[in-house]
């Protein structure tokens, strides 16, 4: 048996999505003193140049030393009186291009103020406030290419923004997971620790998404110590790693390469079930899998006789049963059952 996370790099292919270049804080940071530096540059520029139109009411001579002073305090301030234009076209430098960079200058520094600080807590305290309150929600861990389709489905379904958690020990792919609204949590799903302040406890569904079998494996077991309920998901890559992860406690195993394996090959001669098999997994497709409870008027009715969707499975007591089988022909109290429906959620017969 290969060892979890021994996976080869050849053997794992990972989707990669195109994404719009985002700025890291730092860069931000960095364009926003470039900004500012720049537009004190061009009034040191207009004033050395003009400094003839200035007057030192100390010494009586405006020297470089001076000019970059005079700039520095104008900018920031109104000035002091030590330094003072006295002709016209000096003070209307000052008036229609200085006051302007002065305007521009304080709205930077309180925007970056409030951007790096006061958002910043307030976000985090925002977080932390929700978190508290979370009940059902879901918690993805791992918000790469997986986890970010993932979250993307669940939006797309209607899954609020607000009941969704990203977990993961990246920065930059917090942040991205909070510009769709979503709640982040940096760190390492595999701790306890981590999971218990994602509400793991009051968790209606996690979905793992890690890039290694090994991590996936902890974070699982971990999660169900913590809640014996939750829904476990997670993904495989190596496809002797998946009876591991059942036995760690997960209810569903995904092998993306496994899966995708599997339809490449069908498509060479049924690409029409293929397609169609797409369409039932996207949710922006034709129709869609469901699965819900027996209802009470189609107790004892036969499967295929259910009028909301097309019947095409029933669990019962943990056991699957198809709609050829025997067992379809009676439906029974807490039946589960699969069927395929339209995206508006009407039956497609």
């Amino acid at each position: 048996m290969k060892p979890l996370g021994a996976t080869g790099a050849s053997t794992s292919p990972r989707l990669a999505f195109q994404r719009q270049p985002r700025l890291s804080v730092w860069q931000a940071l960095a364009v926003r003193a470039l900004i500012v530096f720049g537009m004190i540059g061009i009034a040191l520029g207009g004033h050395w140049l003009d400094r003839g139109g200035l007057r030192d009411n100390v010494d009586g001579e405006v020297s470089f030393v001076d000019v970059v002073y005079f700039t520095a305090v104008t900018v920031t301030t109104v000035g002091y009186g030590d330094i003072v234009p006295i002709t016209d076209r000096a003070r209307m430098f000052d008036t229609f291009v200085v006051t302007p960079i002065r305007i521009f200058v304080w709205l930077i520094f309180l925007g970056t103020a409030y951007t790096f600080v006061l958002q910043h807590q307030w976000e985090q305290f925002k977080t932390r406030m929700t978190r508290r309150t979370l009940k059902g929600h879901t918690i993805i861990c791992g918000y790469g290419a997986g986890g970010e389709r993932a979250a993307a489905e669940l939006l797309r379904i209607g899954h609020s923004s607000e009941m969704i958690i990203v977990i993961d020990p990246s920065q930059e792919r917090i942040d991205e997971a909070t510009e769709l609204g979503l709640i982040g949590l940096l760190g390492d799903a595999r701790t306890n620790t981590v999971l218990k302040a994602a509400r793991i406890s009051t968790a209606a569904a996690l979905l793992v998404a890690t890039s290694k079998d090994d991590a996936t494996a902890l974070v699982v077991l971990s999660a169900r110590q913590l809640n014996a309920r939750i829904k476990i998901s997670a993904t495989v890559r190596a496809l002797e790693n998946e009876s591991l992860l059942y036995q760690a406690g997960a209810d569903v195993v995904i092998n993306p390469v496994s899966l995708g394996g599997h339809l490449l090959a069908r498509s060479s001669a049924h690409h029409h079930a293929v397609d169609y098999l797409r369409d039932l997994a996207a949710s922006d497709g034709r129709v869609v899998l469901r699965e819900r409870t027996a209802l009470t008027e189609e107790l004892g009715t036969p499967l295929r006789s259910i009028a909301t969707g097309v019947g095409l499975r029933v669990l019962r007591s943990g056991k699957a049963i198809g709609f050829w089988e025997n067992a379809a022909e009676a439906l029974m109290q807490n039946d589960i059952i699969i069927e395929v429906v339209n995206v508006n959620g009407t039956s497609p017969k």
